[in-house]
């Protein structure tokens, strides 16, 4: 459950402690369920245009690494997959 006027996620009635980025990492995630999710446009979502320019997306991968942990440590399932060659995909079920 995300309580946006709080700007707070819950899981399992359990508040999780978010930085900014994971948060919105998560909203963009719910915003996008089931969907495959690029790098790419996770990073331009987040950071913009400016930071594409970049070689590399491994920063991307150690927000979503700590998002599921903080998701899974509340007792919730890991809603993140990766899907190897393209991103992610919140899946719910």
């Amino acid at each position: 459950r995300i309580d946006t006027e709080a700007n707070q996620a819950y899981v399992n009635n359990r508040l999780l402690v978010l930085t900014k980025k994971e948060y919105d990492l998560l909203l963009f995630f719910m915003a996008n369920r089931n969907r495959i999710i690029t790098k790419e446009s996770i990073v331009e979502h987040l950071w913009g245009d400016s930071v594409i320019l970049t070689d590399s997306f491994d920063f991307v991968y150690t927000h979503v690494k700590n998002l599921r942990k903080k998701i899974v440590t509340a007792k919730g399932r890991n809603y993140i997959k990766c899907i190897y060659g393209f991103g992610y995909k919140f899946i719910e079920s």
